[in-house]
């Protein structure tokens, strides 16, 4: 089964500015292993509020990789957006309304490739892959080329979320992909590989060091 929400297409040709002023902000929460449905429950409240800027695109919880963890994809439309809504959860003693049950946070601010549409939310898979490539110095110029060559074929038989940089810290990049199950994205990946279409030409040679998280949408995530 593939996914029931069509998804955007992706050409390789840069979008239109406004677009690639869209901005991201990858949240993650941490929580004690019995407290997912407590440390969750806040989050709608949290990023619907009255005073709450951007929208929610997806929230999963890690079932590979740490657990423990929630993650919290929001899209904003520019860097001004993004910018008063990190001092909003700055300024609060209760970000994301998990309480005594959030024991760390990380904000992570990210831009879209430049050829990247934004996120589209439905039906696209009950597994998700959150890939976060550590790169070497000065390595994303590359990177983004070789995806700029390579994805749009991919994203054709594989849909993409999203791949976005990062603003702060060191040089990396994240990728999430959906896949209707693990036997889906294991045959997905050995078939690209084998027909030459992934990876990136020059790309994985920017890379110093890889993570891979496998996570399940929430209920409420409109990414499912």
């Amino acid at each position: 089964m593939r996914p029931t929400t069509r998804p955007v297409a992706i050409t390789g040709d840069d979008v239109d500015p406004e677009q690639q002023n869209v901005r991201y902000e990858l949240a993650t929460l941490s929580f004690r292993l019995l407290d997912a449905d407590r440390a969750a429950a806040g989050i709608l409240p949290w990023v619907n509020g009255p005073a709450a800027r951007g929208t929610l695109l997806g929230c999963w919880q890690t079932e590979n990789g740490p657990l423990g963890r929630l993650i919290v994809l929001r899209g904003f439309a520019d860097d001004t957006e993004l910018a008063l809504e990190r001092a909003r959860a700055r300024a609060s003693t209760d970000p994301f309304g998990a309480g005594d049950h959030l024991t760390d946070l990380s904000l992570r601010s990210f831009a879209p490739f430049p050829f990247l549409p934004p996120v589209r939310t439905g039906q696209f898979g009950s597994v998700y892959e959150i890939r976060d490539y550590h790169l070497r110095p000065g390595g994303l110029p590359a990177t983004i080329a070789g995806w700029r060559q390579a994805l749009p074929a991919r994203h054709r038989i594989d849909p993409l979320t999203v791949v976005m940089y990062a603003l702060d810290g060191p040089d990396r990049i994240i990728q999430i992909w959906p896949f209707h199950s693990l036997d889906e994205r294991v045959a997905i990946r050995r078939d690209l590989y084998a027909s030459g279409l992934w990876p990136p030409p020059g790309a994985p040679e920017q890379i110093l060091e890889a993570t891979s998280v496998i996570a399940f949408p929430a209920e409420f995530s409109p990414l499912t």
